[in-house]
């Protein structure tokens, strides 16, 4: 490009003193005297003859220079040519870091590894699946020994991405079984690969089954329980009785740098358990894992619409009389889902409730505004997507329909107003066992921030979990914000993990979890980026008015670590206030002494370095 610039400039130069030479050459003196008027004929018959050759030396010269930049600027053509067409079409082409020349294949040995949201990924040469105890102590020690990274890595669920590392990674997706089960006490000891919902499938027949689930059940129970164990839980297995899911931990098995293999409990080293139950994967990769569980039984469902004034009303009551709870916002609107859970008994059984609308009738508002939106494309493509449009599910035609637009807020207000109706036509029961119910489908790919804030106590409720949606909800609509639905709130019972954002040494204290969400419904690269934005932008309001007021702190996997030095050391100072950064230090130090198991974020959020400096001069090393 620089060599095209000077091309340009030395031939605009070369024409410029043509013009000029020649600009002199007929240049006239005044006519005063018979003297000028010969000097005058003079000129023109020079002018009239052909102009004088420049000498020699100068044509050359300048002629030479021409031809070297025209070279230049042929071969680089030629070059990015033959290098766009020279490429093979593999179809592991279809890489972003390889649009540069569209079908750049990546090296074979290279793994890439993208979070399930897609908003993280990352490409690194070593990605390690161990498939028994013994490999796995193997990799560690090796790996500690050449100080070479291995990130613990689960099913890559963490919106943040918060267990990649371009280093190195280990996942244990072959060490997945059940090792043992004792019916009479109800626990199970597992290998920390296996997935949740493999779990739940393989004692079901033992009549157990976990107290609680996420949303989505395919993490590894080792990601479960290192970095989701300190969340609500699932969208209906959540309630102010139950504690987040760490509490279900009774044993763990860690393979660490520092100390080798070690087997921590409440009994067995009990101030490094409650440490390491929400560890994030910084004392050792979780090897095997014992977990309390609890009784399969069957669930009546209860879901139906409410609004705000109404539910101030009757919060405690809920929060007091169902085993399961969450609240549903829907922005735009004064629409709130209600969703309980509770064991059949004599006080809960199913009842004769029968539905007022089918599940297509449920769904006819969302179908009508999809077909309202698309309403002027050509004939063809409005024939395919009416062909598929009864095939969708609720979640999938929400996405379709925030896909057309995303950011207009006019346009996502008629899609909440849509869904506040598709909720309205949905209320009834439903029954089913435990790990049937408490499930939910949340959407596809998204961007979620979820924070953690203390409640009151199960007897007395402080109401700021209310407050704090009223809160939300005006500003959303204060800053023309395109919110789209659900803002999901649940609640929990306290935990004893240290670092848990719910954690509390008072027995009766009960938290409230929060989550805010933009879908990313497009592969389309500036339509994400764009949406991406818009949700930071989002998440900064809500951070800046209300964490601090309401003693807030977000969900480990869902933290995004800013860029700005600044930003990350008010994150790291508001760390420090709510959990025992210095006791996590040490024991990361001991267990692992040369940061083998660490990423960039955990770097981050907790340095162990004093020197600022050097963390960031060494940071994309990680």
């Amino acid at each position: 490009m620089f060599r095209s610039l000077k091309l340009k400039r030395s031939i605009q130069s070369f024409i410029s003193n043509h013009q000029n030479r020649h600009f002199n050459h007929i240049q006239k003196p005044p006519i005063s005297s018979p003297i000028a008027q010969t000097h005058q004929l003079t000129l023109i018959r020079q002018f009239s003859s052909p102009p004088e050759p420049p000498p020699l030396s100068a044509a050359s010269s300048t002629s030479s220079e021409l031809r070297k930049y025209l070279g230049y600027s042929a071969l680089l053509i030629g070059c990015a040519v033959a290098t766009y067409y020279s490429f093979p079409f593999p179809e592991n082409a279809k890489h972003k870091k390889a649009q540069l020349f569209r079908y750049a294949p990546l090296p074979d040995d290279l793994h890439t590894v993208v979070n399930w949201s897609g908003t993280h990924e990352v490409q690194t040469r070593v990605f390690l699946q161990p498939e028994s105890l013994e490999q796995l102590e193997a990799i560690v020690k090796d790996a500690n020994e050449k100080k070479q990274k291995i990130r613990p890595v689960g099913s890559g669920l963490s919106p943040n991405g918060i267990g990649l590392a371009r280093g190195g990674m280990v996942n244990l997706a072959l060490m997945d079984k059940v090792l043992e089960v004792d019916k009479e006490k109800k626990t199970v000891r597992v290998q920390a690969g296996i997935r949740v919902q493999q779990l739940v499938d393989a004692i079901k027949d033992y009549g157990i089954t976990l107290q609680n689930f996420a949303s989505i059940r395919e993490q590894q129970v080792g990601g479960f329980i290192q970095v989701w164990m300190a969340i609500k839980v699932g969208a209906h297995g959540t309630g102010a009785k139950l504690p987040p899911v760490d509490e279900q931990v009774i044993s763990m098995k860690l393979v660490t740098p520092g100390k080798g293999t070690i087997v921590i409990s409440k009994d067995k080293d009990p101030e490094l358990f409650y440490l390491a139950r929400c560890g994030l994967g910084a004392f050792g990769v979780v090897a095997e894992v014992t977990l309390q569980c609890v009784e399969r039984q069957e669930l009546v469902e209860h879901t139906f619409v409410s609004n705000l004034t109404e539910i101030k009303k009757k919060h405690k009551k809920l929060l007091n009389d169902n085993k399961h709870v969450k609240y549903l916002y829907i922005p735009y609107t004064d629409t709130v889902v209600v969703v309980t859970c509770n064991p059949i008994s004599k006080w809960w059984s199913p009842t004769k409730f029968k539905p007022k609308y089918s599940s297509d009738e449920a769904l006819q508002p969302i179908r009508d505004l999809y077909h309202a939106s698309i309403r002027g494309q050509s004939a063809s493509s409005t024939a395919e997507n009416e062909s598929k449009i009864s095939d969708l599910t609720f979640t999938e035609l929400r996405d379709k329909l925030i896909a057309i637009d995303p950011l207009n807020k006019d346009h996502v207000k008629k899609i909440n107003e849509a869904e506040a109706e598709f909720w309205k036509r949905s209320e009834g029961y439903r029954v089913g066992w435990s790990d049937e119910i408490l499930g939910f489908d949340c959407g596809g790919q998204q961007w979620v921030s979820e924070t953690c804030f203390p409640a009151g106590t199960l007897s007395k409720p402080n109401m700021k979990d209310l407050r704090y949606i009223e809160d939300v909800m005006e500003l959303i609509e204060k800053e023309e914000i395109p919110a789209p639905a659900p803002i999901e709130q649940r609640w929990t019972a306290c935990s004893k993990s240290l670092m848990s954002p719910a954690s509390s040494s008072s027995n009766d204290d009960i938290f409230s979890w929060v989550g805010i969400i933009m879908y990313l419904p497009t592969t389309d690269a500036r339509q994400r980026k764009q949406i991406t934005e818009e949700f930071f932008h989002y998440r900064h309001l809500t951070q800046t008015h209300f964490w601090d007021e309401y003693s807030a702190y977000e969900h480990w996997a869902k933290i995004e670590v800013p860029k700005d030095k600044d930003e990350v050391a008010t994150l790291i100072s508001r760390l420090r206030k709510r959990f025992p950064v210095d006791a996590f230090n040490k024991a990361r130090a001991e267990l692992d002494p040369n940061r083998i198991l660490s990423n960039a974020m955990l770097e981050k959020m907790f340095p162990l370095d004093d020197n600022a400096s050097t963390f960031y001069a060494n940071i994309d090393c990680l």
